[in-house]
């Protein structure tokens, strides 16, 4: 929502918002001019002529209800994507995961072309700027799939990265799931990139009524990648289509990222970018926050953060930091959503197949009720079942250190996983980080 807000206030609009807590992403915000408030109060709404809101946010909170009674035009996310996609000419990044990371490319490729567009991302652009921006040449945005977001929208390029079971809660099923993805491809008017080494991706542009871009490494596509050579320093491969090649250098590493890399490089091709300026826009690219994120390191052991938080972005991870040589990988998962973590609680034991050793936290709730009193142990079972003793269930922050510090001389590497609050555990780490 901040990347919104900041779009916004850009285009003119006169912007207000609240959060439920402090944070340095408020004060930025004021910074810019958004008038904004901790906590939610009615009398937060007075006036408001728009209103819009986060997924997270209850339907009775006290601002939404207020609003409605007021006569506020209530504007749910689903509707303002397809009023984005009115207004621009949207290229959107579509998968499960990657979004921010792929969109983050995007950015700096079209940069690189000497175009100024509009942006929407998860993530402050490092390098760029910040998540959200308003500009004259289209606007490029993560197309979330979550609770029906891109229900209506209309993009003109897309890229799709991967299909996993997700959102559950919303979707009903993965087929209801990637029966929406599929038709969010069918509505794209102009060029679909799909990277097909993903078994959900593949499913959506096979049920696709239109042609689509395919684009892999290992499984046979219009598209190929080859060369690919990852180091703890960055990644290097090879595009190759039909009508010609570019050979690229990232500045970050793993498989995972080169995927993305792949798909916002023949998407920019097909779409008319020169190579030149995705080979540069790639090259400039420095990474995600929170996105395979070294931190530093901890008692001579590295410490890398990452949000993966579903069972395709953990295993992505860990087999990332086996590739650039890390042997004893210590993980320490964080569900999120109380939702989420009962739809997927098995799914997740043979994604950390490739760690020495886990430990699971409380569930991050984002907000969700949790009336059955769901905790990390319903992850941390099935994994004990399938990988025996070496997964230790740490509900707290203390009981994370407590168990790091047990971990430490059987680790040559720690990764914090998930999207809540998990990396915060470095701050109590005795002697901290170097």
């Amino acid at each position: 929502m901040s990347a919104l807000a900041r779009l916004l206030v850009e285009a003119g609009c006169v912007v207000s918002g609240s959060d439920a807590a402090a944070s340095a992403e408020l004060d930025d915000l004021r910074t810019v001019g958004v008038t904004v408030y901790v906590g939610h109060d009615a009398a937060h709404v007075d006036g408001a002529a728009v209103v819009t809101w986060s997924p997270a946010v209850a339907t009775d909170n006290v601002e939404l209800t207020a609003a409605s009674e007021r006569g506020a035009l209530m504007v749910a996310r689903a509707d303002l994507f397809e009023e984005l996609g009115r207004r621009y000419r949207v290229v959107g990044l579509a998968g499960t995961h990657g979004k921010t990371t792929a969109t983050s490319m995007m950015v700096h490729v079209l940069a690189a072309a000497g175009l100024d567009a509009a942006r929407l991302v998860g993530a402050r652009v490092l390098g760029v700027g910040a998540s959200g921006h308003d500009g004259p040449d289209g606007l490029v945005l993560e197309a979330d799939e979550s609770y029906g977001t891109f229900a209506r929208l209309t993009p003109h390029a897309l890229g799709l990265l991967n299909v996993e079971a997700d959102h559950l809660d919303h979707y009903g099923s993965l087929a209801a799931l990637e029966a929406e993805f599929t038709a969010l491809v069918e509505r794209t008017t102009g060029p679909v990139v799909a990277w097909v080494d993903d078994e959900g991706a593949r499913r959506v542009v096979a049920a696709a009524k239109r042609p689509c871009d395919a684009v892999a490494l290992d499984v046979p596509a219009r598209w190929r990648v080859a060369d690919v050579n990852v180091t703890r320093d960055g990644s290097t491969f090879s595009v190759r289509g039909p009508y010609t090649d570019v050979n690229i250098e990232l500045a970050v590493a793993g498989r995972h990222a080169v995927a993305d890399a792949a798909v916002v490089a023949v998407l920019a091709l097909v779409d008319g970018v020169d190579p030149a300026a995705v080979v540069a826009g790639l090259g400039a690219f420095r990474g995600a926050p929170r996105r395979f994120e070294r931190r530093g390191e901890w008692r001579g052991v590295a410490v890398y953060e990452d949000y993966a938080h579903l069972p395709g972005e953990i295993a992505a991870t860990l087999d990332a930091l086996h590739a650039v040589g890390y042997d004893r990988v210590t993980a320490v998962f964080q569900p999120h959503r109380v939702t989420r973590t009962l739809a997927l609680a098995d799914a997740f034991a043979p994604s950390f197949d490739a760690a020495r050793h886990v430990v699971v936290t409380d569930v991050y709730r984002a907000g969700e009720a949790n009336p059955a009193g769901v905790t990390g142990e319903v992850v941390a079972n099935p994994l004990r079942a399938r990988r025996g003793g070496d997964v230790t269930y740490a509900p707290s922050s203390t009981d994370v250190v407590a168990a790091l510090v047990e971990l430490h001389d059987d680790s040559d590497v720690i990764v914090l996983l998930g999207a809540g609050d998990v990396a915060g555990v470095v701050a109590d780490l005795p002697d901290g980080l170097t």
